[in-house]
């Protein structure tokens, strides 16, 4: 009689043991926060599913009109891919530019007089600079999260006259159409190469190239999401390799032929 108690204590404690060691791991794998809970953010805005608080506003016209080139380096959006559906962020979310080309979902909340139904999605192509001149409307001044939206985009989550509103926001996977693109600038001495038309992550937080007669050679960020060396590479074919902000890496292999020019794009042929 002694023994069988004494198994069933222990059958008791292991389950008891087991529950706990399970408990947290099934509410991290995929469990949503409550309705109405929205996280902090992290400075670099973290890749999840986190639905966090900002405001909104816009800049530019209806038809994209002063939205194009910025902060970020890239040039007519609408070529490259972007079109109307982008944002200048706030130096809290832009993060020196590493955030360039991230992806995010935007819902107006909280105001029901200004606010409409549904949601935006965007990329990142701009800074909305600071302003520590003003005393006040300083929504892009750290720590603020702020989105200085495209005027078609703030038009689809609130109506013109809000001027600004409160938005919830959580980054998302960017979707896009062919390869990576590559585009050459600068000179013989200091290459510079601008990434675009990036899936996945959307950002990039490290790069590599490659010439046909060299290894794999660092590459520094040197404004937006502009990538540069110092090494001469004129004459050679090239490869890239690049890291986007959720941690994966894709080579681009002999993308760039050897009779390149500066002023060119190059169609890296697979994506994130």
């Amino acid at each position: 009689m002694k023994l069988i108690l004494e198994k069933m204590m222990y059958v008791k404690v292991l389950m008891m043991v087991i529950a706990i060691w399970f408990m947290p791991m099934s509410y991290s794998n995929g469990a949503e926060a409550p309705a109405g809970d929205v996280a902090e953010a992290p400075g670099t805005d973290a890749f999840n599913n986190g639905w966090y608080d900002a405001r909104a506003t816009f800049y530019g016209d209806i038809h994209g009109g002063g939205t194009q080139m910025g902060a970020c380096g890239y040039g007519d959006l609408f070529k490259q891919g972007y079109g109307l559906a982008t944002a200048a962020l706030s130096p809290a979310l832009f993060n020196e530019g590493y955030t360039c080309g991230a992806c995010y979902q935007i819902m107006c909340t909280r105001d029901p007089q200004w606010c409409l139904p549904g949601s935006v999605k965007i990329t990142a192509t701009n800074k909305c600079p600071a302003n520590y001149t003003k005393t006040t409307d300083i929504w892009c001044n750290p720590p603020q999260k702020h989105f200085d939206l495209s005027m078609p985009m703030f038009l689809k989550i609130a109506k013109y006259e809000a001027g600004v509103v409160p938005v919830r926001y959580r980054r998302i996977p960017c979707m896009r159409n062919g390869g990576v693109k590559f585009e050459t600038s600068g000179n013989p001495y200091f290459l510079m190469i601008l990434p675009y038309n990036v899936g996945g992550a959307g950002d990039i937080n490290a790069m590599q190239i490659k010439g046909s007669t060299t290894g794999w050679i660092n590459m520094r960020k040197n404004w937006g999401q502009h990538w540069t060396t110092n090494i001469v590479l004129t004459g050679q074919g090239l490869s890239f390799m690049v890291k986007t902000s959720d941690g994966v890496i894709k080579q681009f292999m002999n993308v760039v032929p050897n009779n390149w020019g500066f002023k060119q794009t190059f169609d890296g042929r697979i994506n994130f």
